[in-house]
């Protein structure tokens, strides 16, 4: 079954310089890159992404993580599609807690907890189908895709822009 799946190289990958080193293993499975681009995460980006573990206790290093507060503030964010992606790619991933991880996964791999007990564990993919949906519609617009994933509207809007002086 063909899927979409958002990945996240967050910002302790960023910082490590294993943006191409996580590229070439996801590589391995195939998919077609469909959406890419560094974000600057904002705090309402990184509430909405992680809205589920709003009530966990670490949630506020979370927030602060992911919008690179402890390393680079930025976050390369792609859209993955093709056969089975969700599960290709969260096999290459590993499990969320670093030590957990296989030592040949991408977090097993490049993965840590900090002495905060921060899983700084390089990515996010997402976790099934409908969540797949959620987060790349919040990350991507529908022109920033070259795939017509989910449907879409046109809408007029009057709104101001920045352009190049």
């Amino acid at each position: 079954m063909e899927q979409q799946a958002l990945v996240l190289i967050k910002p302790d990958g960023l910082k490590k310089s294993l943006t191409g080193n996580i590229l070439t293993r996801l590589s391995e499975t195939k998919l077609e890159i469909v959406a890419s681009k560094i974000v600057r995460v904002s705090r309402e980006l990184a509430m909405e992404h992680y809205c589920h573990m709003k009530d966990m206790p670490f949630f506020e290093d979370l927030i602060k993580y992911i919008m690179g507060e402890y390393h680079k503030k930025k976050v390369m964010a792609l859209v993955y599609w093709g056969e089975e992606a969700i599960e290709k790619i969260r096999a290459l991933c590993g499990k969320t807690n670093p030590e957990e991880a296989d030592s040949v996964s991408i977090r097993g791999s490049y993965g840590r907890i900090t002495t905060k007990g921060v899983y700084e564990n390089v990515i996010h993919a997402s976790s099934n189908p409908s969540e797949a949906e959620r987060e790349i519609k919040l990350w991507f617009s529908p022109d920033e895709i070259i795939m017509d994933l989910y449907p879409k509207k046109e809408i007029e809007e009057m709104r101001k822009v920045r352009v190049w002086a």
